[in-house]
């Protein structure tokens, strides 16, 4: 399976899950080791990676458009009696998804550059 699939795959389960996870009840939510900010970050940092990779040549509409989830997606807790939408926390998320984007910019130029070695010279 070539490295755009697989991104692709993850990146749209990534973000089911985060809406998931995002509306769930409290108390349903799983725990984890680290902060709750250091988990929507890394949530949102691995996610919009993933878009980045998946999705090259749509990265500044999928840039932009996972900023506005990542205010959306807080939004939704309206939905759930036992969350409350916190700025902050869409803020995090917010920062996640620039974070990722980078990373995702990244990996994509190492993917290119790599895939130019491997051609033969003119």
């Amino acid at each position: 399976m070539n490295i755009r699939r697989f991104a692709r795959f993850a990146a749209w389960t990534g973000l089911a899950l985060i809406v998931f996870v995002t509306i769930l009840p409290i108390d349903a939510r799983p725990s984890t080791v680290t902060t709750t900010d250091l988990d929507r970050a890394l949530a949102f940092i691995v996610m919009s990676g993933l878009f980045i990779i998946a999705y090259p040549r749509r990265a500044l509409a999928i840039s932009i458009a996972l900023f506005l989830a990542a205010f959306l997606i807080e939004l939704t807790q309206f939905a759930s009696v036992t969350r409350h939408p916190q700025m902050h926390d869409a803020v995090i998320k917010a920062l996640g998804v620039m974070v990722g984007v980078i990373g995702g910019f990244v990996v994509n130029l190492r993917l290119r550059k790599s895939a130019r070695a491997g051609e033969p010279r003119k």
